[in-house]
Parts: C-alpha cells; structure tokens; sequence
C-alpha cells in the first residue's frame, strides 16, 4: 500500500474535509496547502497526482495522534523517514487509542481474525525475536475494519 492509498483512506473514514487535513498536518507543524493535499488525494492515473513521501506522512500521522488524543508535554516526536507498515499501523493504534483487543475487534469487523500475540509481533522493536513485518493486506484490513467502525453513515 501506498502512503497516498493509506491517507485517502483515513479521510474517506474519519469524512476529514481539505480544511480539517490542512489542520492535521498543522498540529505536526507541518505546513500544507489544498493544492498539496489535492494532489496526494487524486488516483495514481490522474496527471495531477502526486506521492505523499514518508517524512510527509508521518508528519500527517503524528497530527492526527495530536488531533485524537492531544499533545504531549515535552518536545513533540520527530517523524521518521523511512515508514513502515509496522509504524504506521502502530501510530494508528496510538491515535484512536486502542488496547489490542480493539485493534483485534476491529480486523474481525473486516472478516479477519488473528490471535493477540501475532498482533503483538507487529508492534515489537524490528530487532526482537517475535518481530514480524506487517504486510500489505494485514494493514489493508485494519484500514477497512477501521472504516466499518469508524464512518458513520
């Protein structure tokens, strides 16, 4: 999955306007502009489109953890550079503020079930021996679990 798939879908679930992506983006001191924002919502195929880079989304994703559950005292996180799935996933576990239970309620709401701890392993350091990579579809099913809990009709 792309950065640019991932923040299509986090708007699309949470119905986040340009105005309130823009005010994200802000709470990471990050200065965006609609048209920047545009160009990383379009489809891959549309002339327009641009690739949201990972230091640009992690800056998205530390926004949207400040916009769920404020700011923290002390110096604000730096965004990585190199974006994972693993990292993602767990900057949006940390932004809904959820317990592994949540996270597991939410994949068996995309027809998903796994047990706690292969859902642990996704969230150990990448040096650890449990360690496992969070692949594509495993994230893609979360998004979608996420948008069955989260959108409201």
């Amino acid at each position: 999955m792309t950065n640019n798939d991932i923040l299509r879908r986090i708007r699309y679930t949470f119905d986040f306007n340009d105005d309130k992506m823009i005010a994200i983006f802000a709470l990471a001191d990050v200065e965006v502009t609609r048209e920047q924002v545009s160009d990383w919502l379009k489809q891959d195929e549309d002339p327009a489109f641009k690739s949201c880079i990972d230091v640009t989304f992690a800056s998205f994703l530390n926004g949207l953890i400040i916009e769920k559950r404020g700011k923290k005292d002390g110096p604000q996180p730096q965004p990585e550079k190199r974006l994972t799935n693993n990292i993602i996933f767990r900057k949006l576990k940390i932004a809904l503020n959820l317990k592994d239970d949540d996270v597991l309620e939410i994949m068996s709401l995309a027809d998903f079930n796994i047990s706690k701890h292969e859902l642990s392993a996704f969230f150990r350091k990448a040096d650890h021996k449990h360690y496992r990579d969070c692949k594509d579809q495993i994230l893609r099913r979360f998004l979608h679990g996420m948008q069955i809990k989260y959108r409201s009709e």
